[in-house]
């Protein structure tokens, strides 16, 4: 019967506004007779709430802006501690002429000073492994974190990811030889999963979709600035202290984020059940339905004219229970186990997948070719001088937190405007085009800099800080149309994305080394430039054909999931 109420309300609402809703088409507006939940108290510019909250305190949507910014903290503190570690290695390869360690300081340390190349005899290459491995196996490593979430909840995954990361940390340090070093990385690679797939879980289970973009693009913000800190202090602390310090910091941060996340992080995993309230009279225009693949949750006008409220929007808080160390299993653990594979059918994250992918490769072209290039003459520069030249990837990728995302959510929210409230996902892909531009700009700079051995000022302030701008922009929006269009299956589409973008990642660490001291810099980056572009452009054709290929897969298990 439920059903029935469903398909009916689907189908007034469709013949009223002569549309046809899909999943990830959202209606944002009264239609009618139908009525929805909306932010403040209904009136002027109060927004349709998607997804509707239900009626539970304990709801992640209903929680005070406290406890969502207590919990995005948190997930924000994962991020960096484990993500600070795995690529903050390039200034620590070696090949550079590096200013002595003070006597107080060799006084103070019992272990050799030399970075990886000198340590242990190993070629640039080998040393660059060391963050290849990492990136492999990190890709793959969301295979098994993101069933444990999704079963078990996002809390039991990030605090035993974050401890396998601790332990991963102080191997590194207790390393005495590159394959015991190299086997710490693996590890680490291991452990570090959530950081690339858990946030933007916890961001779909406690954030509506009218500011879904701008915490995307935070999440990637920290991602990607943690990327661009962790050399900075690598190189510094390495050039004074040795290159195990930084391993001893980065255990103690990791430490630090287990006891933050265990004292204060809440389950975000909720099984939303709606309660609808109706009057004591049964009337034919009075319907509960649900739609999972679209946020269509009808709350039929009353008798007395009033709209849906939610006492507990904005007043909500986590329960003790959604403290437990793990909830009670739910879904199912071999699904989710191959569903990332599925997903790669779909055009519309493969989309997703490649554009993060490559724009991803933007940053890590400068992160691993930094040492090689500025170390060299006519350069000379330290390790702290190479790892300084990150400040301005870190700067780019603020300036991408303040304008890309506030930027995608304008564009769908004037688009929707102009569609008579009616959101589609294709809405905020034309905010890509300006970070495409500069993501053409920032490579073109640093591959003809690199060759022409241009100033420094010129390839680091103008050419890293565009490729800052452009890894915090690109991969932010790219996510977000995928998460909007199947939103159940978030966690899995990050799953796909990361296995993807990791598995270029690890190819791209290991060659661009040899293949740059073979022909030069600029032929491979102006392949990558092309090579992004390229999978950027097809943004053109999903804006106009996205809601076509988001048909094709209406009637998939996909939109009956429990994300």
């Amino acid at each position: 019967m439920n059903q029935v109420s469903q398909q009916r309300t689907l189908q007034d609402i469709e013949n009223e506004l002569d549309i046809t809703i899909l999943p990830g088409t959202e209606v944002m507006v009264d239609v009618g007779s139908h009525h929805f939940i909306k932010s403040g108290n209904g009136g002027g510019e109060a927004r349709v709430l998607v997804p509707q909250p239900s009626d539970d305190p304990l709801d992640p949507l209903n929680w005070t802006y406290t406890w969502k910014l207590i919990t995005i903290i948190c997930a924000s503190f994962v991020s960096i501690s484990q993500n600070l570690g795995p690529l903050a290695n390039a200034p620590l390869f070696g090949l550079t002429p590096r200013k002595l360690v003070s006597e107080c300081a060799q006084e103070l340390m019992s272990f050799e000073t030399g970075l990886y190349m000198e340590e242990w005899n190993v070629s640039l290459a080998d040393a660059v492994q060391t963050t290849a491995v990492a990136i492999l196996v990190l890709g793959f490593s969301n295979l098994i974190w993101i069933p444990i979430s999704t079963c078990f909840g996002r809390r039991p995954a990030l605090i035993f990811s974050t401890l396998i990361c601790t332990v991963s940390s102080i191997w590194r340090v207790r390393s005495t030889s590159y394959k015991s070093f190299l086997g710490a990385s693996a590890l680490n690679g291991f452990g570090a999963g959530p950081c690339e797939s858990l946030m933007p879980q916890i961001i779909a289970d406690i954030i509506f979709l009218h500011d879904r973009g701008k915490y995307q693009t935070l999440y990637f913000s920290i991602y990607f600035g943690s990327l661009s800190i962790g050399p900075i202090i690598a190189g510094s602390m390495a050039e004074r202290f040795g290159w195990r310090s930084f391993w001893w910091l980065n255990t103690g941060l990791l430490i630090f984020t287990l006891f933050l996340n265990f004292a204060l992080l809440p389950e975000t995993r909720f099984a939303r059940k709606r309660e609808h309230k109706t009057v004591p009279e049964p009337s034919p225009l009075i319907d509960e339905p649900e739609t999972k693949g679209s946020s269509v949750v009808d709350h039929s006008e009353d008798a007395s004219g009033q709209e849906p409220q939610d006492k507990w929007l904005s007043r909500g808080h986590p329960s003790l229970k959604q403290f437990n160390l793990w909830g009670p299993y739910q879904g199912s653990i071999l699904q989710e186990l191959w569903l990332p594979w599925y997903l790669h059918a779909f055009p519309i994250v493969e989309f997703a997948a490649f554009a993060v992918s490559f724009s991803a490769s933007g940053f890590l072209v400068a992160n691993l070719t930094q040492q090689q290039f500025f170390g060299a003459p006519p350069y000379n520069f330290s390790t702290q001088s190479v790892g300084f030249t990150n400040f301005a990837i870190f700067t780019g990728s603020m300036i991408g937190l303040l304008t890309s995302g506030p930027l995608s959510d304008w564009v769908a929210n004037y688009f929707t405007k102009r569609n008579r409230g009616i959101r589609e996902p294709e809405m905020r892909l034309i905010a890509m085009l300006p970070y495409t531009l500069i993501m053409i700009i920032g490579l073109v700079v640093v591959g003809v800099g690199y060759s022409r051995l241009w100033s420094w000022k010129v390839i680091v302030i103008i050419g890293y800080t565009c490729l800052g701008m452009q890894v915090t922009s690109l991969p932010s929006i790219a996510s977000t149309y995928a998460i909007d269009s199947y939103k159940p299956a978030t966690g899995a589409i990050f799953v796909t994305i990361t296995i993807n973008k990791n598995l270029w990642g690890y190819g791209f660490g290991k060659f661009i080394t040899p293949w740059t001291e073979q022909i030069g810099y600029l032929a491979p980056l102006m392949t990558l430039m092309t090579l992004i572009t390229f999978f950027c452009s097809f943004g053109i054709l999903f804006w106009f054909c996205g809601k076509y290929f988001r048909g094709l897969t209406k009637n998939s298990f996909l939109h009956k999931l429990d994300s």
